[in-house]
């Protein structure tokens, strides 16, 4: 399956991945958001957990050549260039990642709320 199209859902905070035989495989931001392939989260050796992003949002979504994105969320954060390569094994691990993630969560007696509690005025 080869990756064709992204499009986010702004209101949902949710990013499709729209691949060439029709498969639509959905993340949410906060999901790429604690993935990020950044150093910053990474780590060099020693991944550090994100906590607090259960409202993040993707402000902007950046080509990066034929092989990638550059995601800017609404936390600042815009390190770490998501290969489509990447995208794709994110969605086809999404379920395990996402359990390991709240486990660790549990673990270190962290949360995914927001540290501020804010709302979108209309």
């Amino acid at each position: 399956m080869t990756l064709r199209t992204l499009h986010y859902h702004q209101q949902q905070r949710l990013l499709d991945l729209i691949f060439t035989d029709g498969t639509v495989k959905v993340l949410s931001a906060e999901f790429l958001r604690v993935h990020s392939p950044s150093a910053e989260v990474r780590g060099h050796g020693q991944p550090k957990l994100v906590t607090n992003k259960r409202d993040v949002a993707i402000r902007s979504i950046s080509p990066v050549g034929h092989y990638g994105v550059k995601l800017t969320f609404d936390d600042g954060h815009n390190t770490g260039l998501y290969h489509f390569s990447y995208l794709c094994q994110l969605a086809d691990e999404q379920h395990t990642l996402w359990q390991q993630y709240l486990a660790l969560l549990k673990a270190a007696n962290a949360s995914r709320e927001s540290l501020i509690n804010t709302r979108q005025l209309s």
